[in-house]
């Protein structure tokens, strides 16, 4: 009997749910606010170049961490899991990062043997 009573509660703890604070997502849904309000900063004031899209590119980066972290839950996954979801991206930023590398130096050896285009 105490077998079955022990499996009953195992079984009760495992499907219980856990719980977050609603404090949480409101915390996070009002900082999704004032970073997409920042975003729109950006073009309010007329930036212009790498700063302009280097900052719109960091608010969005922002932005879509604490949605995967917190909504997605991944701040509560395992270290293992975590890994399966944001080492793939990191490795074809890495990737990108190579190619346009490689481009760079394409473009090079093309303007020093052939010229630039007219």
């Amino acid at each position: 009997m105490a077998h079955a009573e022990a499996q009953a509660a195992q079984h009760a703890a495992h499907t219980e749910q856990q719980q977050h604070p609603i404090k949480l997502y409101l915390l996070v849904w009002g900082l999704l606010f004032v970073l997409s309000a920042f975003s729109y900063l950006v073009d309010y004031f007329g930036l212009q170049g790498y700063l302009r899209w280097s900052l719109i590119l960091i608010f969005m980066m922002l932005k879509a961490g604490l949605i995967v972290a917190v909504f997605m839950h991944m701040a509560w996954e395992r270290l293992a899991l975590t890994y399966a979801i944001l080492l793939p991206p990191l490795l074809v930023l890495v990737f990108v990062a190579l190619m346009v590398s490689e481009s760079n130096y394409v473009l090079f050896t093309r303007v020093t043997f052939f010229g630039a285009a007219p």
